[in-house]
């Protein structure tokens, strides 16, 4: 083949092929880098979509005046509060976290049956290794069995006031903003501890609307 003629055909692949890469750049566009994400675009934190309470308030006067004998607790479960009284006046006001969709914490008119400082959940916990490793944590004793080589913790109820046989009562536990408990009522840690030193067993309890 005369050189010439090569030259040409050459030409002609290289002039086709420019051709096709320059429609599928048009099609296709540019590749473009993977943005990084700014900020302000990345996954918020779980709190961020937590709604607040307003915090623990407190009537340091009618605090002093606060005995075992003269002070009753109601618990609004629509409010998410609960209140330490003297008669009709508020000595404290804790926010709480009630029992959610089925766990709801009873309503009714009941008394403080006991309190432990540092009561453990008899139902829900973790399974546990013996190095202390949590293996299944959010388990229930009731359904859940434990795997091999493990044993079953109960769940930290600190400042626990029971309020019923069944085990419901009011602790420290964590406040997401709703009701999320298995039907205790969840405090903060310093509004179950001032409760839990102010009143007695036998102190009245009333839960409801």
């Amino acid at each position: 083949m005369p050189r010439a003629l090569r030259t040409l055909l050459c030409a002609l692949l290289l002039t086709a092929l420019a051709s096709s890469i320059s429609a599928q750049f048009r099609l296709f566009g540019p590749r473009s880098p993977r943005p990084t994400p700014q900020p302000n675009q990345q996954m918020r934190k779980a709190s961020a979509y937590i709604s607040s309470q307003a915090p623990l308030k407190v009537n340091q006067s009618l605090l002093r005046q606060a005995t075992p004998d003269n002070v009753h607790v109601v618990v609004s479960l629509p409010k998410q509060r609960a209140y330490l009284m003297i008669g009709e006046q508020i000595v404290a006001d804790s926010p709480i976290s009630s029992g959610k969709a089925g766990h709801g914490t009873p309503s009714g008119n009941f008394s403080v049956l006991e309190k432990d400082p540092d009561h453990r959940s008899s139902i829900y916990g973790d399974f546990v290794d013996s190095s202390g490793r949590t293996v299944r944590s959010g388990i229930s004793a009731k359904i859940d069995s434990a795997p091999s080589g493990t044993h079953y913790v109960g769940a930290s109820m600190r400042w626990f006031m029971r309020l019923t046989g069944e085990g419901v009562g009011m602790h420290v536990g964590i406040l997401p903003g709703y009701p999320a408990s298995h039907g205790c009522i969840r405090m903060s840690s310093d509004g179950a501890k001032l409760f839990y030193d102010t009143v007695k067993v036998g102190t009245p309890v009333r839960v409801g609307d």
